[in-house]
């Protein structure tokens, strides 16, 4: 209801034309066709002045809209007394209008979601008393201790205080895995704490942390983004030029100035104003059906014609979640036995890969075995008493503090050995790695088919792993060890453009919004990412940014032809009106049946069907 409500006063043009029209309809009721007349006409020149004004201030910027059509055959109407068609004509603009500015609404976002997730409320010690007391984070100075809890982001750049912690740093650097940190390590904002609560001592103050640079980076690639243009205004010119000739045309020839009016009535901008923000709608709305939000008519627009895409790693092309990859077991152990010792030892562990190591023994139905004591070196391994047997696992030189016999274990690009011993001897190691998207060398392949040149990957992450799944995924340019901003240097760097960039979390929030077209994969929650986006995709689906760009061709296809059908009817009844056969009333309504025909072709944007691989490299080849 409230929705409703707020229409009205969304539309306001189109709401106070139709008043009008009502108003004028009850005096021509009652008799008073004068005063309608002076209503209509007056109304009609009044919005014939606000679209000259917004003309002008156009023109003062270098582009050239359709407006001047309209504006002409307002003016042209109320001259030769055509009232009827002269309110017609503003409704039509209006209308056309206010749908695309309702396929445009969703084109910018606030980052509330980004400011939402930063720390407001921080716990610093007192100095008198040495307690933990609340305050603004921006209260904070270097040389503040701060507590930070369980699963709280850490508010402000530090260092650890605490004998060691993990934090998620997944949303700044894309790396998956949790990053186990010592006494005296650095600790970045926007991080997220681990399963113990830990102290930091503040060394910069909120605005000055990592956390608030990725927001200013953010705002910073928004403004810097390029202004949209009406699809339509780019047939304005050559659609105004062959109007105005074959209204003067007819006025000349017939010596009746009428003629002029009945001409332009026909020639007023609709199907170019109504046909790209239905073809936006339909397709806005095939991609919510996809899974996938877009923001804004544009966005189709400027997916259409991709020339270079560029994915993020962790999370984008590899699931962002560690598993255990493979079992390496040294007899007399096995794979379940080996798994069931280090499964129990981890249990109660916060070890960064613990986790993935416990849900692996759920899913083979492992049976725990009771653990009388643990010792945890933080970022080293665990020692645990096991019935009978001593075990401990870990890193490889920890490893080797409790046996000789401890071998190398060879691992691909983005897998982590954990190394295990058992009374003394090697039993083997456990692998573990962020695994690659089952269909993420297909999407690869198929936005090639979909006409785009180059394919990049950004990456957080050391250049050994970014080449592991760069080779597995078909990509061949691969930028590691990139920090946001340098995601955003390499973004604005390309040559071939438009760009399409896919990522998730915070620290692709900035390259997502300086690229043309930002997609977020949004379906575990990267609110960040997805603020920045010109398009979230909702499922937790690589290939429904293939989708994206198949819709935004389509889109853009079904709207060029409903703009040169819109035309093509327009000159011929153009034609037909210079001959004196269509008066200036019935021409706005014939000109109401250009618009329908437009509009009915344009819907077809919500209804298209997926094309097929041929289909798709005929449109490959046939772009420039």
């Amino acid at each position: 209801m409230k929705s409703l409500i707020r229409l009205p006063l969304q539309f306001k043009m189109v709401t106070v034309t139709l008043l009008v029209g009502l108003g004028g309809g009850i005096l021509w009721a009652f008799g008073y066709v004068p005063a309608t007349q002076v209503v209509f006409s007056l109304y009609a020149l009044a919005v014939g002045a606000v679209l000259t004004g917004r003309m002008v201030n156009e023109l003062r910027h270098g582009r050239f809209g359709v407006d001047i059509l309209a504006v002409i055959a307002i003016v042209a109407t109320v001259l030769v007394g055509e009232y009827l068609a002269s309110i017609i004509i503003v409704l039509m603009v209006s209308g056309g209008q206010a749908l695309e500015d309702f396929a445009e609404s969703r084109a910018q976002r606030e980052l509330s979601a980004l400011l939402d997730r930063e720390p407001q409320v921080v716990h610093r010690s007192d100095t008198a008393t040495g307690e933990f007391v609340e305050v603004q984070a921006s209260a904070v100075s270097p040389g503040d201790v701060i507590l930070v809890r369980s699963g709280e982001v850490v508010p402000v750049d530090g260092s650890l205080l605490s004998a060691s912690g993990s934090f998620d740093e997944s949303s700044l650097t894309g790396e998956s895995l949790p990053v186990q940190r010592l006494e005296g390590d650095s600790v970045l904002s926007g991080s997220i704490n681990g399963l113990n609560a830990v102290t930091i001592t503040a060394t910069a103050t909120a605005a000055d942390s990592q956390f608030q640079g990725i927001i200013a980076l953010v705002r910073q690639a928004q403004q810097n983004r390029a202004p949209v243009v009406r699809l339509a205004d780019r047939y304005a010119i050559p659609f105004t030029i062959v109007s105005l000739a074959i209204g003067a045309g007819a006025w000349i020839v017939s010596g009746e100035p009428i003629r002029f009016a009945e001409v332009l009535v026909l020639a007023t901008p609709c199907p170019l104003l109504l046909a790209a923000p239905v073809a936006f709608m339909g397709g806005m709305s095939r991609a919510a059906r996809n899974g996938v939000i877009v923001k804004g008519g544009s966005v189709l627009e400027a997916l259409s014609r991709i020339r270079t895409a560029v994915f993020d790693k962790t999370g984008t092309l590899t699931h962002g979640v560690p598993t255990i990859a493979r079992i390496s077991a040294r007899a007399p152990f096995d794979e379940d036995l080996l798994l069931t010792l280090v499964a129990s030892a981890e249990r109660f562990s916060s070890h960064v890969l613990a986790g993935s190591i416990v849900r692996e023994a759920q899913r083979r139905n492992v049976t725990f075995l009771d653990v009388q004591s643990t010792s945890e070196i933080a970022a080293r391994g665990i020692t645990a008493a096991i019935g009978e047997r001593q075990v401990s696992l870990g890193t490889l030189a920890f490893a080797r503090e409790h046996a000789a016999d401890v071998t190398r274990t060879m691992t691909a690009g983005g897998e982590l050995a954990i190394y295990v011993v058992v009374d003394g001897a090697y039993a083997g190691s456990i692998i573990a790695s962020d695994p690659i998207r089952e269909n993420a060398g297909q999407t690869v392949a198929e936005l090639r088919d979909r006409g785009v040149r180059d394919v990049v990957m950004l990456t957080g992450d050391a250049r050994a792993t970014a080449e592991h799944v760069a080779h597995a995924v078909g990509i061949t340019s691969i930028r590691s060890d990139c920090l946001p901003a340098d995601k955003v240097d390499a973004v604005r760097g390309l040559t071939e453009r438009p760009v399409l960039m896919v990522g998730d979390g915070v620290n692709d929030a900035p390259v997502l919004a300086s690229a043309e077209v930002g997609i977020a994969m949004g379906a575990k929650g990267a609110t960040a990412a997805s603020e920045s986006a010109a398009a979230v995709i909702l499922v937790d689906d690589l290939s429904r940014t293939v989708r994206a760009v198949e819709i935004g061709i389509d889109t853009m296809r079904i709207a060029l032809q409903s703009i040169w059908l819109g035309i093509a009817l327009s000159i011929a009844l153009m034609i037909v009106a210079a001959f004196g056969i269509i008066p200036a009333t019935l021409g706005a309504t014939l000109q109401e049946v250009v618009d329908l025909a437009t509009i009915l072709n344009a819907l077809r944007a919500i209804g298209a069907k997926e094309r097929h691989s041929d289909d798709l490299r005929r449109v490959r080849d046939q772009r420039p």
